[in-house]
């Protein structure tokens, strides 16, 4: 697994690489004979309750298909940040696999739920050899993640991913402050206003993916552009004027399919930034065709660097 760390104070961010490999193999090549421990994450309210009501449907096809060969546990998560409790519990005891059911909000908890004080959480009953698995059945609003797999927002698909039990390798990026907390992501952080639109784009869920959309224009009330200080791999500061939004991308999409990063890879153990200036809430309008092809590079105040 390989680490890309950001750092930010206030108007600074720092950004380089770690790279710590892991080798892929399959969740239940060390024990094939027994069964395997699935643990399904669930955000009820995912997709405005969409995801609830999906899921309700999916449980007796998910319990015909995996029943035979996995112990299934259904966890429903109760509110903000509960995931991460889920997640870290059955980590502890020896899961196999934990899988996110839902949108890319209940994805990020469940990520950051494999962490605890920046390190990964390790089982307390299995042998030290023993890792569990990240899974996704995407019945989000976005599933912005999915997207960079080709994935649909297919459940039955999904559970056949499952049920193949391969595991692979991805980078993991991780966030650290001045009071050195960890925070971990494994699609796309961003600061400035395209965080606040993904703030206000969870009042309009309803709408579907056009809540993004929606929440970026509101964000654009009252935004105002600033300098930021930016430095690459412990290299020189820089200083970047009237940023707009600074996206890191270890995956392709957000904002409800919007391509964002296009350029980055998961598998690939380095990060994209994309940085947009000076932009006014016309400019995202007239562009946002472009933000959504992945062809805003070429864009004049965007800016693209890999490392």
């Amino acid at each position: 697994m390989a680490l890309g760390r950001v750092i930010y104070v206030a108007h600074t961010v720092c950004i380089r690489s770690e790279l710590q490999p892991m080798a892929p193999d399959r969740i239940g090549s060390s024990s094939s004979s027994r069964q395997r421990d699935l643990v399904f994450v669930v955000n009820p309210l995912g997709a405005n309750g969409r995801t609830g009501k999906e899921w309700r449907k999916l449980v007796p096809y998910l319990r015909s298909r995996l029943g035979k060969e996995c112990n299934i546990c259904e966890s429903i998560t109760s509110g903000p940040c509960h995931a991460i409790d889920i997640t870290r519990e059955a980590i502890r005891e020896g899961a196999d696999a934990v899988i996110a059911v839902g949108g890319d909000g209940t994805l990020h908890e469940v990520v950051n739920g494999f962490f605890w004080a920046g390190k990964p959480v390790v089982s307390q009953v299995k042998e030290s050899t023993h890792s569990t698995a990240l899974g996704l059945i995407p019945l989000g609003t976005g599933s912005d993640f999915a997207r960079t797999f080709g994935w649909k927002n297919d459940p039955h698909e999904a559970i056949e991913r499952v049920a193949r039990g391969l595991r692979s390798m991805i980078d993991v990026g991780v966030i650290t402050g001045e009071s050195c907390d960890h925070h971990y992501f494994i699609n796309v952080a961003d600061i400035h206003l395209s965080a606040k639109a993904g703030f206000y784009a969870s009042r309009y869920k309803r709408f579907g993916n056009l809540c993004y959309v929606i929440g970026a224009l509101q964000a654009f009330i009252g935004h105002q552009n600033q300098d930021m200080r930016i430095r690459f791999n412990d290299g020189p500061w820089e200083t970047c004027p009237q940023v707009t939004a600074l996206c890191i991308g270890n995956a392709k999409y957000f904002g409800g399919g919007m391509k964002i990063t296009p350029n980055a890879d998961p598998f690939s153990r380095n990060l994209e930034v994309v940085t947009l200036q000076n932009f006014k809430w016309y400019d995202f309008v007239l562009k946002l065709h472009k933000l959504y092809s992945g062809t805003h590079l070429s864009v004049k105040n965007v800016s693209d660097r890999r490392d």
